[in-house]
């Protein structure tokens, strides 16, 4: 058993114990115990994977739960060189207090993202599994781990030039797909997500991303390997980190999905230019 899942089952005895009681068991902190993998996994790709320095530190830094996160919370996600705007805080609280709809009742946090606030790439990955919504953050669990060494595999980082949101900011239960006035009522926020952020290009990951922010109901299968635009922003499709590691048949398109992005990246943006050169030297 893994780190990850000892901590999210730590939590769900805690928060199971808290409902039936009516208090705090005070047996069982808000910070789980420092649990370590019963055995290491394989890593996803044999090539170029590891984690850049900054993300290495802010994922030791990170608390194992977070009971809210506030702006003040998600522009420490960020880079420290970076300026974090007004629009951008306002926004994260605003998703953090939204309750457009019925999936406002059922979270345990809203997960407005994380990562640069300057970002070349916004990656949008389908809602918030069951450990993303306990933390409040994208890319928790296997899930997120394999997805910070598939983009430090193109030099991309959360630290630098990467952010990552969900198509919607709530979890469905039982991780059942958005019904689409959920869609609808988070579209607001992802288009200002968008607009805040100016990405130069968005990676869609997951049958529901691509389902509602290209309006299509075409597999992954059939939308990968297209070029697709958004608000006048080049997309790109690619399968769910979730799918993955479920699939193991399905690393080798998702690599080939990852040199495209490679590919297009170095054609729209001089600055990747340099970060992508500095990683090879």
């Amino acid at each position: 058993m893994t780190a990850q899942e000892k901590t999210v089952i730590y939590n769900l005895l805690k928060t199971s114990s808290q409902y039936i009681n009516g208090y705090k068991p005070k047996d069982m902190p808000d910070t789980p115990p420092s649990f370590e993998d019963d055995d290491k996994k394989d890593e996803f790709f044999s090539g170029r994977t590891s984690l850049s320095p900054d993300t290495q530190k802010s994922q030791i830094q990170e608390p194992a739960q977070i009971s809210k996160i506030t702006p003040s919370d998600q522009a420490r996600s960020t880079s420290n060189n970076e300026e974090v705007s007004p629009a951008f805080n306002s926004l994260v609280q605003k998703i953090n207090d939204c309750t457009r709809c019925s999936l406002s009742k059922q979270r345990s946090h809203a997960v407005a993202g994380s990562g640069s606030s300057n970002p070349l790439v916004l990656v949008i990955l389908d809602p918030p599994s069951f450990e993303e919504d306990m933390q409040g953050k994208s890319m928790a669990g296997d899930g997120g781990d394999l997805l910070e060494k598939m983009l430090a595999s193109v030099s991309l980082y959360r630290s630098s030039n990467v952010y990552v949101t969900n198509i919607v900011k709530c979890r469905p239960q039982m991780n059942r797909n958005p019904y689409p006035e959920e869609a609808d009522a988070c579209s607001a926020f992802l288009d200002a997500q968008i607009t805040v952020l100016k990405p130069k290009m968005i990676f869609c990951m997951g049958t529901n991303a691509s389902k509602y922010l290209l309006k299509t109901e075409s597999s992954v299968a059939k939308l990968r390997g297209q070029n697709y635009e958004y608000k006048g922003i080049p997309v790109l499709v690619s399968f769910s980190p979730s799918v993955i590691l479920k699939d193991q048949s399905l690393k080798r398109p998702a690599w080939d999905d990852l040199k495209n992005l490679r590919q297009k990246l170095t054609e729209i943006c001089p600055e990747y230019n340099k970060s992508e050169s500095a990683s090879q030297d």
